[in-house]
């Protein structure tokens, strides 16, 4: 059985409008991403919804859990904005759901370019999501955090294990 890829938003898909000066959410990026990686994975995007992660409710933090406690899949990555990335990990963590769950993110938008990190974590998450035991993590930058070890460290703009 395949990846479930559920895409909630974030940095990860915002654009930028050049007229207003704003960011802005159009469509997800993340089937886009997967092509130009050449991703050879069984993989099955959904997205449901696409927020920054400071106007996430705790309604939308259910919601994330309800999709992946009905997803069919074992292995599941979120793409979730990092600004809360930790307080959605905490609730998928406190499901206790027998699936290995991996939230990544990114800083700087996917549609920037060279300069974004999405891709990089996008790549990082699905490894991370094959090769991990069933449990919640989060995956930034090359590093990958249990669910309650992580916090993101925002004087130095990176995740980071709790002390």
């Amino acid at each position: 059985m395949g990846i479930r890829i559920l895409v909630t938003g974030g940095t990860f898909d915002k654009e930028y409008d050049e007229i207003h000066g704003s960011l802005y959410f159009r469509k997800t990026h993340v089937k886009d991403m997967l092509k130009r990686a050449r991703c050879r994975l069984s993989v099955r995007v959904s997205p449901l919804m696409l927020k920054d992660s400071l106007d996430m409710t705790e309604a939308d933090r259910r919601a994330v859990v309800a999709a992946c406690r009905n997803s069919r899949e074992k292995r599941i990555v979120i793409t979730h904005g990092t600004d809360t990335m930790e307080h959605t990990a905490r609730m998928l963590g406190k499901a206790g759901l027998a699936k290995t769950i991996v939230l990544t993110g990114a800083m700087i938008p996917y549609k920037f370019g060279g300069s974004s990190d999405g891709l990089f974590n996008l790549g990082s998450a699905l490894s991370f999501a094959q090769s991990l035991p069933p449990g919640v993590f989060v995956a930034m930058n090359g590093e990958v955090f249990a669910w309650d070890q992580v916090r993101k460290n925002r004087r130095l703009g990176r995740f980071e294990r709790k002390p």
